[in-house]
C-alpha cells in the first residue's frame, strides 16, 4: 500500500524535482516557461516532474490568464520534518552536523 508519505519522499528523491522546488522556494509563481529556463531538461520532462511534485502536493498552480502559475506548497515538508527529524533532539543534531563538517574539512585540508 502507498501512502501519501511515500509520494512525497519519492517526489523527493530526484534532484532535478528538489531543484525545482529550491526555485520556487526562492520565488513562486513561476510559469512553466520560467523553470525551464534553467534547466537542461526539456519542456516535456519538467512537465512531468511538475506532475509528480503537484500528485505529492509538493507544489500548487493557479491559473492567471492563459498561464499557469506554480507555488511551492511546503505542508509536506514539514509534515516529513516534523515526523522524521522534529522528533530528534535539535541540539544533538546540531552537534552532529558540526562533527560531521569537521571530519570533512580534515579530509579535504
Amino acid at each position: 500500500m502507498t501512502t501519501h508519505e511515500d509520494i512525497v519522499f519519492k517526489a523527493l528523491a530526484d534532484a532535478s524535482r528538489r531543484f525545482l522546488l529550491d526555485r520556487l522556494y526562492q520565488q513562486g509563481g513561476l510559469t512553466l516557461g520560467q523553470l525551464c529556463e534553467q534547466h537542461s531538461m526539456s519542456r516535456q520532462a519538467v512537465t512531468k516532474h511538475l506532475a509528480i511534485l503537484e500528485k505529492a502536493n509538493l507544489i500548487v498552480t493557479k491559473k492567471r490568464g492563459r498561464e499557469k502559475l506554480h507555488y511551492l506548497n511546503p505542508v509536506p515538508i514539514n509534515e516529513i520534518y516534523t515526523r522524521w527529524i522534529g522528533k530528534f533532539e535539535r541540539q544533538k543534531l546540531d552537534a552532529l552536523h558540526i562533527l560531521k563538517q569537521a571530519l570533512e574539512e580534515k579530509d579535504h585540508g
